[in-house]
């Protein structure tokens, strides 16, 4: 296997993990708590949307914000990067209107908190050890 395909297995197998990880918290935080709406006549529609769009947030925005933020972040000893996300989740909140809302700061934390954790276990648990794997054999 090439080193061209490897690295798009790689990035194909991360978006993947990430972008069902973000519908599978999406969801949960969904269900469990009423300040935070995703529409229900077209909740997969509307769930996917969502998903994607903090996806393409996240691949585009995120690293501007990021570098943006450094000294913030550093300061802070890492406390701000789930601000980030916060930003990302309330980008999103304003493209999809009614469709998808935050009406409460604290479950956007929370929501901005578990995406952050997500995206680490998905990089350090599940894509790293994978791509070990297929070097391995490679």
């Amino acid at each position: 296997m090439g080193t061209k395909t490897k690295k798009r297995l790689e990035n194909g197998i991360e978006w993947i993990l990430q972008i069902i990880g973000y519908a599978l918290i999406l969801v949960f935080v969904a269900t469990c708590f009423d300040t935070f709406y995703i529409d229900d006549t077209h909740l997969y529609l509307y769930g996917l949307s969502a998903t994607l769009i903090i996806f393409i947030l996240n691949k585009t925005i995120k690293p501007i914000l990021f570098f943006l933020t450094i000294p913030i972040t550093g300061i802070t000893i890492g406390i701000f990067y789930p601000c980030i996300n916060l930003f990302i989740l309330k980008m999103t909140d304003w493209i999809l209107q009614e469709h998808f809302q935050i009406k409460n700061i604290f479950i956007a934390f929370l929501l901005a908190i578990l995406i952050s954790i997500m995206n680490q276990i998905v990089e350090n648990v599940v894509t790293k050890p994978i791509m070990r794997r297929i070097k391995g054999n490679g």
